[in-house]
């Protein structure tokens, strides 16, 4: 069975992070995977599949080019299956299968995007149409999209959670620097679903021994506009840009907290490793994150720094609700590890659907 992912890149975000943890394990199972990817800028993303022997067919550096629609067409035919992801993707694939036999899957990585109103409706009926499996990776992500599309779509939604590497998070990994200093750390892409800002303005609460750590690329306008703001609130010396990093678990393990502020969310993969690092885990309540931290991490009120400060210095002074949260947050990041996704989407290119284990023969690679 031959098998394209397609992506619209790989510069930073969970599901441009996920392709490096998904698509080798896929090749291990025995299947013969491939990406490709509209904006073929190299980036670190890039370079480790690369290094793993995954093949890229890059389609150039513009993601909305219709030109992307005609190379699509005499790529994809060559597939069995196609699974898109990203809205560029899902579209531009859905018209150049038209002219192709090929079986279309797609992931829905969000709760809410721009495009839910009445204006893109009919189109997204269409495009929705042309796949035979809508997989959303979570169960408020597939009640938002048949809210937006209809009831009729139902039968082709089917929930699978994205996944990590649980057993990265097990091994003794050695802090990258010692520092007398709290670590507060936020891995994520500076995107406008997320909210860094509320973290910058709760270190105007927190003592100067706190120091708050950003990992991720994303819009250059929006760090931009952070730095902008911690220097207006005078904690620019305590805030660090990272960028892009592939050394995740490593700056996990250097933090004393890990945070994830955000306006909403699908199943982010920041959050699952942030919960799995063996560190307090606070996230916005919010979409998308109350369901998966309720319970076992912690969660503030959207946009409320002060109530994010007050926990933030909690975790950090309290050891043993530290140590409580902790455990019930790596409890709930094992029930996340990428071996059941690769199954489940092993079971969707086979058969059509996710099955069991009897249904499958027991033969299904994890």
């Amino acid at each position: 069975m031959r098998i394209l992912h397609v992506i619209t890149s790989l510069r930073t975000g969970g599901a441009e992070k996920l392709m490096t943890e998904l698509l080798p394990r896929i090749i291990e199972c025995g299947e013969d995977v491939e990406l490709c990817v509209f904006d073929g800028v190299k980036t670190p993303f890039y370079e480790e599949l690369e290094r793993r022997d995954i093949v890229i067919h890059a389609l150039g550096q513009s993601v909305y080019s219709p030109m992307n629609i005609i190379r699509l067409l005499s790529l994809i035919r060559k597939y069995d299956v196609v699974h898109t992801h990203n809205t560029a993707c899902q579209y531009y694939v859905a018209m150049a299968s038209v002219f192709t036999k090929c079986r279309l899957v797609t992931t829905e990585h969000n709760t809410l995007n721009r495009r839910r109103n009445i204006w893109w409706l009919l189109v997204d009926k269409w495009v929705y149409s042309r796949y035979q499996k809508i997989l959303c990776i979570s169960a408020l992500v597939k009640k938002n999209l048949i809210r937006h599309i209809g009831v009729g779509f139902e039968q082709k939604c089917e929930v699978v959670h994205n996944g990590i590497d649980i057993s990265l998070y097990d091994k003794n990994t050695q802090p990258l620097q010692q520092s007398t200093k709290k670590r507060v750390l936020m891995v994520s892409a500076f995107r406008k679903q997320k909210d860094h800002k509320t973290l910058i303005k709760a270190f105007a609460l927190l003592p100067k021994e706190y120091e708050l750590v950003f990992a991720g690329g994303g819009e250059q306008y929006l760090i931009d506009e952070c730095s902008i703001l911690a220097e207006r609130i005078n904690i620019r010396d305590r805030v660090k840009f990272l960028g892009i990093r592939t050394d995740v678990v490593e700056l996990l393990k250097d933090a004393d907290v890990v945070v994830l502020s955000s306006h909403y969310e699908g199943v982010s993969l920041s959050s699952l490793e942030g919960m799995a690092s063996g560190k307090p885990f606070i996230a916005s309540d919010v979409e998308g994150l109350r369901d998966i931290v309720g319970g076992y991490g912690i969660l503030f009120p959207h946009e409320d720094y002060k109530t994010l400060a007050t926990e933030i210095r909690r975790v950090c002074e309290d050891k043993d609700y530290c140590i409580d949260i902790v455990r019930k947050c790596q409890e709930r990041a094992r029930m996340f590890d990428i071996s059941v996704m690769v199954k489940k989407y092993l079971d969707v290119y086979k058969y059509g659907h996710v099955v069991d284990d009897e249904e499958s023969g027991g033969t299904a690679c994890v």
